[in-house]
């Protein structure tokens, strides 16, 4: 069996965390730079990651957040937030960094540029609110895999008020929006859930070959 599907054997939502274990310094810059790497639609990564340590701006956000304790226990938090009303500003960034990146003229991308400008303006504010959005999902994915193979935990959280972290941590003034929380450390002794059995649906329920 690959290390990978062992990875996700052992890893869990974690409902307690040990306040007292912090994520080494060196350990932390390979989750950075594993949700860096994610992949995203045309590339665009139209998000912002905020990691938070700070004791205080937790607490803060533990009531927005359903009361959760894994907020203020977890070693970080971290919470990605989508890009609202993204457009052609973003993308002319990122066709900037690509023609840097790659040691080519932007003109070369222009068409790339215009097309993505296209199908990108075609949608509402709102169905681009939740495109970016989802993309955040995406680089979440990478976290969990990355933290899992350090066995390093990770608790998703969709269980939050958007509105309310918006305004703790000023994300609309930044045009921002809160899109998913995840709480990172090492699980404690005492959380149970750690030994349940993992609940899924059989591969026979859930595959379907055409």
């Amino acid at each position: 069996m690959s290390n990978f599907i062992n990875d996700q054997k052992w890893r869990y939502a974690t409902k307690k965390f040990d306040a007292s274990k912090k994520i080494a310094a060196s350990d932390l810059e390979t989750l950075k730079e594993a949700i860096q790497l994610s992949s995203s639609s045309y590339g665009l990564q139209p998000y912002k990651i905020f990691i938070i340590e700070n004791a205080e701006l937790r607490a803060k956000l533990q009531p927005a957040a359903w009361g959760q304790s894994q907020i203020v226990d977890a070693s970080h938090v971290i919470v990605f937030a989508n890009i609202v009303n993204f457009g052609d500003s973003e993308i002319d960034a990122y066709i900037n960094n690509l023609a840097e990146t790659r040691g080519i003229e932007k003109e070369s991308v222009k068409g790339y540029a215009d097309f993505m400008k296209m199908k990108i303006n075609a949608l509402s504010v709102e169905k681009r609110d939740v495109w970016t959005s989802k993309q955040t999902y995406l680089a979440l994915a990478n976290l969990m895999n990355a933290a899992a193979e350090l066995k390093i935990d990770v608790t998703p959280m969709e269980g939050f008020e958007p509105e309310a972290v918006n305004e703790i941590m000023g994300l609309k003034e930044l045009g921002l929006n809160a899109s998913l929380i995840a709480t990172i450390g090492y699980r404690h002794n005492e959380d149970l859930t750690q030994h349940y059995a993992k609940v899924r649906k059989p591969k026979s329920e859930l595959f379907i070959n055409l």
